[in-house]
């Protein structure tokens, strides 16, 4: 049964042309061919890279995060309570309004005490700068030297060179599905999931076809405008505004000319015109051209989100990342929401809780009494 299925995987008309069988892409004659068995090692090398990871987060980003003023912010824990916290795990983590009145009366505390209760919760589980920091430097990193390894790869012939630039592109993708329960959760989390398994199902498909040159194009575009925005990641979590500005504009436009053009009008159009003029199209034809296409929908749609924060950018209301939670604004608001709480709870003792009362309706929540800096958060894309 398994050989039969396995067989049927390979079959060369599948992934091949008329012309060509798999035994044509045999080693002889002083040419040795990519395999798909080459692959297999890149699921160690993912765990490596894990591995790799923690101790550069901890022993590397860390201390630099310290050295521009980053810090672990500790957020106070909750007290228990085991219905309030059913609901906030297999539900909603904000609740209506309707269910906290429900939630009063369950757990017998007041809606207030509900409602402040949810708000710590989710405080305690918001990421903090300090790990988003040290994920964008271990980001930054791979990607410049994948990016100078890709460019040594693509003017270099030999297998050897591009064999290794797959395999360590593949096993960082791979390492960041495993990690992405533990990695920060952006409001694109679904499309960055389908991102890292198109490229893996690409990259896989090219190396074992052959289509090794076009795989090598495809990750160093895509590596290109990476770095840069990264880099902006730091000098925004370092609060360098201007410096985070500045590649801020420079990744957009670097973004939008190799997403949006080159991969587009170049790669593509090759890999979908000249094929057909050499032999009859297949399936594994069509297989790698959707492929590519649905990473050029992944550009548009990102490429979207740039444009609305160059958006706000050029009118000053950018006040964050048009992909984020805003973590940091909400941080900023429920300390100030804790403590106006605290203040209120007082005044109420004293006879004084009508002003904060007032406070509160016209600001919609507790401590927003001033917005958040306008800085250039800027987190978006692969």
């Amino acid at each position: 049964m398994f050989n039969t299925l396995y067989e049927w995987f390979w079959w060369d008309r599948i992934w091949l042309p008329r012309n060509l069988t798999w035994a044509d892409l045999e080693d002889k004659d002083g040419r040795v061919y990519a395999k798909a068995s080459h692959l297999y090692v890149t699921v160690p090398y993912a765990l490596a890279f894990l591995l790799i990871r923690y101790m550069f987060e901890r022993w590397i980003a860390t201390p630099v995060a310290v050295s521009v003023g980053i810090k672990q912010k500790v957020h106070l824990k909750v007290e228990d309570n085991p219905i309030l916290e059913v609901y906030y795990t297999t539900r909603y983590r904000n609740p209506a309004q309707a269910d906290i009145a429900g939630l009063s009366k369950k757990s017998s505390l007041s809606v207030r005490q509900v409602e402040r209760w949810f708000r710590r919760r989710r405080s305690q589980d918001r990421p903090g700068v300090l790990k988003k920091f040290r994920e964008a430097s271990w980001r930054f990193v791979f990607y410049m030297f994948a990016f100078v390894g890709g460019i040594a790869a693509l003017y270099d012939s030999m297998l050897e060179s591009q064999y290794w630039y797959y395999i360590l592109e593949m096993s960082f993708y791979g390492s960041l599905l495993f990690s992405v329960a533990f990695d920060v959760k952006r409001k694109d989390f679904k499309e960055q999931i389908i991102h890292h398994l198109a490229t893996l199902v690409l990259l896989s498909f090219s190396w074992c076809v052959n289509y090794i040159r076009i795989g090598t194009l495809v990750m160093l575009v895509h590596d290109t405008s990476d770095v840069l925005l990264e880099s902006a990641k730091l000098f925004n979590y370092a609060k360098s505004e201007k410096i985070c500005q500045t590649l801020f504009i420079i990744f957009a436009i670097v973004f939008m000319v190799t997403r949006l053009i080159i991969f587009p009008f170049w790669l593509i159009h090759c890999t979908w015109v000249y094929p057909v003029h050499h032999y009859p199209a297949f399936f594994g034809y069509y297989f790698f051209n959707v492929m590519l296409v649905i990473l050029l929908c992944l550009h548009i749609f990102w490429a979207y989100l740039i444009l609305r924060m160059i958006k706000k950018f050029l009118i000053g209301s950018l006040k964050g990342d048009e992909r984020s939670d805003n973590e940091e604004e909400e941080e900023e608001e429920e300390d100030g929401s804790t403590a106006t709480e605290d203040e209120s709870e007082e005044q109420h003792k004293t006879g004084n809780g009508l002003a904060v009362d007032e406070k509160e309706d016209k600001n919609g929540c507790f401590g927003c009494l001033s917005p958040p800096e306008n800085i250039c958060r800027s987190k978006t894309v692969c």
